[in-house]
């Protein structure tokens, strides 16, 4: 599907932006790998490792499996470390990653032995220690050297609660997340009604999931107003909600039932969430809609890691809003990640539109 101009300079500059903005996660992810002698345990396994074999020599928990995973991949991406040979996707403990030139000289003296460069680790961890220090940067390195709290969020290692914990003890906060969601759904929601209306045509009700105060809900009312939209939230949410518009609020719970509709819509919540959290939410949005032949669909936006895989910078901002969204247990899946969840919440069918920048509309079908 092409877009037009207008839209494809406005998501590149979305791009150049968050590729800027996320620079300091590459920063912090270099220093968490210092902290976790990554290359020295490389370098002690013959300079060439699985993930398996790397959490053993860092003497890591295997439930960091997946966050090693996900940490390496902004690492390579970056070039700090390599991939020789990869198993494709799912074979997380069969990719055997590599030591490049950088990161060669990251590996402790005492480690490299005579023979060996000298190292640069303590120059970096100077450098680099306002990343280590932050509340991120302590968060994500704590967790992954703590081994019996597996669920326990990174951002939740550091505060003390959770994301959404601190939201709601914290108007100023609060109103943070909420003004960027808001802002967000103004950006793209007008790229999206632009390009992609046709993911609306044919539905005659729908429902936005955790859709706050209804920014996005209210755009796609306007621009189809044959069209019943409600947005499903929290009470403390709903009871904010302006009042008089064309579009309906109902006070629940998406992890308990999804109001009846033709159409459900998901614009960024899926990477909020564990797999199994992502699977509930999708199999209650499965009971909330009707056969495919009758029209039934669950629209998602969200990102699919690698679906630009030509552009390094797409690709890399990709990883790096991965790292930073692990630090409340979300996850920004590859394809294959997302075709499991939909299979294992029931559904049959998708189809993938990577026309939104670093994201990509989804349209998921029972």
């Amino acid at each position: 599907m092409a877009i037009t101009k207008d839209s494809k300079e406005l998501l590149q500059a979305q791009l150049e932006l968050w590729h800027h903005a996320f620079g300091y996660v590459k920063s912090m992810a270099l220093a968490v790998a210092l902290d976790l002698g990554i290359a020295d345990a490389i370098h002690r396994h013959g300079g060439a490792a699985t993930l398996s074999q790397i959490l053993a020599e860092a003497k890591l928990s295997p439930c960091k499996l997946h966050g090693l995973r996900r940490l390496m991949r902004a690492l390579t991406v970056a070039g700090t470390f390599t991939i020789a040979t990869s198993s494709g996707h799912g074979g997380d403990d069969e990719d055997i990653y590599e030591l490049t030139p950088a990161s060669r000289l990251l590996i402790s003296d005492d480690v490299a032995g005579d023979d060996g460069e000298p190292s640069l680790s303590p120059v970096l961890s100077l450098v680099l220690n306002p990343f280590r220090v932050s509340p991120l940067g302590m968060g994500i390195g704590a967790w992954f050297r703590q081994g019996d709290q597996p669920g326990v969020a990174p951002f939740a290692v550091a505060h003390g609660k959770n994301m959404w914990e601190m939201a709601a003890r914290k108007p100023a906060f609060n109103a943070l997340v909420n003004d960027a969601m808001a802002a967000d759904s103004r950006f793209l929601m007008r790229i999206v009604l632009r390009e992609c209306a046709e993911v609306f045509h044919g539905v005659s009700s729908l429902v936005d999931v955790a859709g706050g105060l209804g920014g996005a809900a209210t755009s796609i009312a306007k621009a189809f107003p044959e069209l019943r939209c409600s947005v499903l939230d929290l009470p403390h949410v709903v009871a904010n909600a302006p009042s008089g518009g064309n579009v309906q609020f109902v006070a629940g719970d998406m992890f308990q039932s999804i109001p009846q509709a033709d159409a459900v819509f998901l614009k960024w919540i899926l990477h909020d969430w564990g797999d199994d959290e992502c699977i509930k939410i999708l199999k209650n949005c499965k009971q909330a809609i009707p056969s495919r032949d009758k029209g039934g669909k669950v629209i998602i936006i969200d990102m699919v890691v690698g679906s630009e895989s030509s552009d390094t910078r797409h690709l890399e901002t990709q990883v790096l809003y991965d790292l930073l969204i692990m630090g409340i247990n979300g996850v920004e899946r590859d394809e294959q990640e997302w075709k499991k969840i939909f299979l294992e919440a029931g559904f049959n069918d998708y189809k993938i539109m990577s026309i939104l920048g670093v994201r990509s509309i989804i349209e998921l079908y029972p």
